[in-house]
């Protein structure tokens, strides 16, 4: 594969402006037979009611089965594994702003642990009731938007507020990392963390976030390192790492076209920082992770 594909929200999909839809797992299947690997830019949430298949998200494997949740933040990357033929359920697909433009919280989202920037896991676990509950709910607004007209979004935002609020009390099926409450006590580390995710890839120096967030350098290092034990400096290293390891195992994109969508100014420099970072180069990585495969 040469390129992760992105898939973009269809705005238009219903001829007017809609930013949440509701379809069937098998209604995406002929999609995920030709790119089983790919990306969104908006959030993307299945609900498993039949069947058993091993399915990853940023690297997370699972074999879900029904009454497993699967939740994506945008630029994600999804990759159906084995026997997803089986599957069936239900895909909520929704953008941020269709939320932000009612509630006055922008981190509303990021506020929920298993779509926060830093969740440990993207997979839950629904007990009896709150799968029947939530399942509930998708259908409800399935049917509403399958009107096509006069669909009302008012009623779609009150379903997926309350299918979000729902998942709240389902079980995250982590992997013992240090869990995002912690993170989210502080108001600067999670517009951090947001402009981190935005920016990482044209702005590497610390100097930017810090300004963006009106603070200085030396105040934003203390303030990482208090609640997430490393500097502003490290962590965005870190995400560029996370980046370049994911470029690297899940495309064909060359070490110089890596380097280039990175933004370093010379893949020599690109490849110095790697090994830096990762103890090997960029094409020993490559070429470990593709002998495992």
């Amino acid at each position: 594969m040469k390129s992760i594909p992105l898939y973009k929200f269809y705005k238009e999909k219903y001829h007017k402006k809609l930013l949440i839809d509701v379809v069937d797992i098998a209604f995406i299947r002929p999609w995920l037979k030709k790119t089983p690997i790919y990306r969104d830019n908006f959030y993307r949430i299945i609900l498993i009611t039949e069947g058993a298949g091993e399915v990853s998200v940023n690297n997370y494997k699972m074999n879900v089965k029904p009454k497993c949740m699967i939740c994506s933040t945008p630029g994600e990357i999804w990759n159906w594994l084995q026997n997803t033929d089986t599957l069936n359920g239900y895909v909520l697909l929704f953008e941020e702003e269709f939320l932000s433009s009612f509630f006055n919280d922008s981190l509303f989202l990021e506020r929920l642990p298993y779509l926060h920037p830093e969740h440990t896991s993207p997979f839950l676990i629904l007990d009896d009731i709150l799968y029947e509950q939530i399942r509930h709910l998708i259908i409800l607004a399935k049917e509403e938007i399958n009107k096509h007209k006069n669909i009302d979004p008012h009623f779609l935002r009150a379903m997926l507020y309350a299918i979000l609020t729902l998942m709240n009390r389902a079980r995250n099926v982590g992997n013992g990392e240090k869990q995002v409450n912690d993170i989210s006590a502080n108001r600067y580390v999670e517009k951090f963390i947001r402009l981190v995710n935005e920016h990482f890839t044209t702005e590497h120096n610390a100097e930017f976030y810090a300004k963006r967030l009106c603070v200085t350098t030396n105040y934003l290092n203390r303030v990482l390192k208090n609640t997430l034990g490393t500097t502003t400096k490290l962590y965005i290293q870190d995400r560029i790492m996370d980046e370049a390891r994911k470029l690297l195992n899940y495309t064909s994109l060359s070490i110089s076209e890596i380097a280039y969508i990175l933004h370093f100014n010379t893949s020599s420099y690109f490849i110095r920082f790697f090994t830096r970072m990762a103890g090997m180069t960029p094409l020993q990585f490559r070429n470990t992770n593709s002998s495992e495969k």
